[in-house]
């Protein structure tokens, strides 16, 4: 009987060392892996912070001054006289095609005259009888 009981100790003890191994062994583990994340974490803060030097760089008043006045020369300031009123608007044109027609494309292409229509733009477009002799 003592036999038996000393073999239940050895193996509550042989058991008991397994599980603390384990406990230790996933300890280290964690620890590592907290270890690897700080350092993830500091690499990503030296980044964030070189991306806002950089930013405060290129955000300076003297810099964007400097393009301002190397890209921006061409443009001239806006003439109030370049805006017109809505009443010199030409009239909306006609609809080519009727609304209810199933086929647009089809009936454009069965009344080619349909698309004379005003002219609404400030180039001049070549008239019908030129367009036909193309």
């Amino acid at each position: 009987m003592m036999r038996i009981l000393n073999i239940l100790v050895i193996g509550a003890l042989v058991a008991a060392a397994a599980y603390v191994y384990k406990i230790k062994f996933d300890s280290t583990r964690q620890a590592e892996r907290i270890a690897k994340l700080r350092m993830e974490i500091r690499q990503e803060n030296d980044a964030i912070a070189n991306l806002r030097a950089e930013w405060s760089k290129l955000d300076t008043p003297a810099r964007i001054q400097e393009l301002a006045k190397r890209h921006l020369t061409t443009l001239k300031p806006i003439d109030p006289r370049q805006f017109d009123t809505l009443r010199t608007l030409p009239e909306r044109p006609p609809d080519l095609v009727p609304p209810d027609s199933t086929d647009p494309i089809g009936s454009l292409l069965e009344n080619p005259d349909a698309t004379d229509v005003p002219v609404t733009s400030s180039i001049p477009t070549a008239p019908a009888a030129a367009r036909a002799k193309r």
